[in-house]
Order: structure tokens, then C-alpha cells, then sequence
């Protein structure tokens, strides 16, 4: 068993404060039992400023595949292509920068979706080398050989934030985002929505991340995202981020994993931040190790473990 669970720690002064006062007593009586072991995925050099949130780089090392490359993959799609995952959103326009707002806002149904996602195909023509695919109505799969060299930072990187630092920079994936906003600019699929008081679709975000595929990590069984702290941390809500920590703490899964720890059950923990992926595993112990480690197990302080993150 392999527990992932993405925004453990979140960066920012309320985030900071909350953890200070976090309190989770299975989590901290499960990392009691468990022992740290090598982070699935090395730090990156520049830490909150990598492409790719931590969470999502351990997944993309135990599926062996990049997020766009294994939806691709779960679609019946040839997962070793150059994949890109577009995801339509309104882009905010402020006095000095441009937040983009959860793909989620713009309330799109399924024929609003695909009425959008036809009228851009003229911008990635066959004859040119892309390939489309329509995944769902906030997921759209792009595939050109120029995306073997794109690296362009995920979705969750952007959502309520400013987009200038994180825009791609290679000649392909800048071009695409602008003749993008400039089709939907004035568009009548947005004239009629803007007549109805609905957000317009005025962007979308490029996320890929080359043509080779991650090598598996040896020792990681897929990963069960436990995904509770990931809406209130986009949504810079700490408050809710406490709460959502509170629930997680007493979901059937932490329960399971506690008592899995304390049976000798192999077992993986992964905690992950905005910077950093940290581990933990059980190590084979005989049944009275495993009792001296019940009654002498020295609990971490968790507010500080989660900080780090």
C-alpha cells in the first residue's frame, strides 16, 4: 500500500499559521511507526518554482508516464507521442497581471465544451503535425512532435494565480496560447455567453512536459491519492484547509494504514507540499520489535514536518 497525499503543507503565511496548530493523531501516530526512506522524487533545485507539483511528479514516477502522456494512455491514445493537455479557463485581467481562474468557473457543459474545442481545430491542423482529442469538457489532449521539447508548468501551478511566471517558454507553446486568445477573442461562442452573464473562455493552459516518458520507481506501488487538502489549498482557504485535515485524519484509509503499520504490513506513506515529497515505509520487524515500537514509537512534530513541505 502506497498512501499519496498532495498539499500536506502549503506555502504562505496563514498556511504556516494553520500548521502550527494542525493536529492529526492518527497521521502522527502512523509516521510514528513508519521510518523515512528516499523521497520518490528528488528535490528540484528550484522548489516552489518547479513545473510540476511535487504530488504530481511521485505519480508521474509510479505510472511512468508524464499526466497528459497517461491520460492519453487511459484514452486509448499511443501514450509515447508528445501529449499536451489543454484546459479552457478564464483568464481575470488585473491592473498589472493576468489570474487564472479554475477551469471549473466556467460552468462548461459537455456541447459547450466541444462547440469550443472545434472551433480552435483549424489552429492545429492535421497537415501540420497535431493530432486533438476531446477528453472531457475541461481536458483537451494535443499531440505535435514540437512537444517534445515543450516543458510547460501544470494546471494546478496557475489556478488563482498570476500566470506571467509560469508561461511557456519555447516558440510552439507561446504561439499556440496566443492564437488561442486571439480566436476566442470576440468569439461568437463567448459573445453569447457574455449576453447571458456567463464567464467567457478566453484562454486555456498548455501543460506538457516532453516526449519521454518518467522511469518507473522500483519500489513504489501505484500510488492512493488521497486528495482532501487539494480544493482548500488552490483555494487559499486555510481555515478549510484545517478542517480538511481534520477529515482526513479520521477517513477509513488512515485508519487502515495505522493498523497495516502496526500488523508489519508493507506500507508507503508520501507526503507532498508545493516543494517537497517526503516518505515514509514500514521495515520488517519480528512481532515483539513491532510491540516495543507501538509502546516506544517517538511521534514527529507534525506542524513542523508539514511546514517543511
Amino acid at each position: 500500500m502506497h498512501l499519496l497525499i498532495p498539499y500536506a503543507g502549503v506555502l504562505g503565511p496563514s498556511f504556516q499559521a494553520a500548521a502550527a496548530t494542525l493536529s492529526a493523531p492518527t497521521l502522527q501516530a502512523l509516521l510514528g511507526l513508519l521510518s523515512p526512506t528516499t523521497p520518490a522524487v528528488a528535490d528540484d533545485p528550484a522548489l516552489e518554482f518547479a513545473l510540476q507539483l511535487p504530488h504530481e511528479r511521485v505519480l508521474a514516477q509510479a505510472q511512468g508516464h508524464s499526466a497528459p502522456a497517461a491520460l492519453a494512455l487511459a484514452a486509448g491514445l499511443p501514450a509515447q507521442q508528445p501529449w499536451g493537455l489543454l484546459s479552457p479557463m478564464h483568464l481575470a485581467v488585473g491592473s498589472d497581471h493576468m489570474t487564472a481562474l479554475p477551469p471549473a468557473a466556467l460552468a462548461l457543459d459537455e456541447a459547450q465544451s466541444r462547440a469550443f474545442f472545434e472551433a480552435l481545430t483549424w489552429l492545429m491542423p492535421d497537415e501540420e503535425g497535431w493530432q486533438r482529442h476531446w477528453l472531457s469538457p475541461y481536458q483537451w489532449l494535443v499531440s505535435h512532435p514540437g512537444l517534445a521539447e515543450v516543458q510547460a508548468a501544470s494546471l494546478e501551478r496557475v489556478l488563482n494565480r498570476n500566470v506571467d511566471p509560469w508561461l511557456p517558454e519555447q516558440r510552439l507553446a507561446r504561439r499556440l496560447l496566443n492564437e488561442i486568445q486571439m480566436a476566442l477573442h470576440g468569439h461568437p461562442l463567448n459573445l453569447a455567453r457574455e449576453a447571458q452573464g456567463q464567464l467567457p473562455l478566453n484562454s486555456v493552459w498548455l501543460s506538457a512536459f516532453g516526449a519521454s516518458p518518467a522511469t518507473p520507481h522500483p519500489n513504489l506501488p501505484s500510488p492512493l491519492l488521497l486528495d482532501a487538502l487539494r480544493e482548500p489549498a488552490l483555494n487559499s482557504d486555510p481555515g478549510a484547509w484545517l478542517q480538511a485535515w481534520q477529515a482526513l485524519d479520521a477517513a477509513p484509509e488512515l485508519k487502515q494504514a495505522l493498523d497495516a503499520a502496526r500488523s508489519g504490513a508493507a506500507l508507503t506513506l508520501t507526503l507532498c507540499g508545493e516543494r517537497r515529497a517526503r516518505s515514509w515505509q514500514n521495515t520488517p520487524r519480528s512481532a515483539l520489535q513491532r510491540w516495543w515500537q507501538r509502546v516506544s514509537a517517538a511521534q514527529p512534530k507534525l506542524s513542523a514536518l508539514v511546514e517543511d513541505l
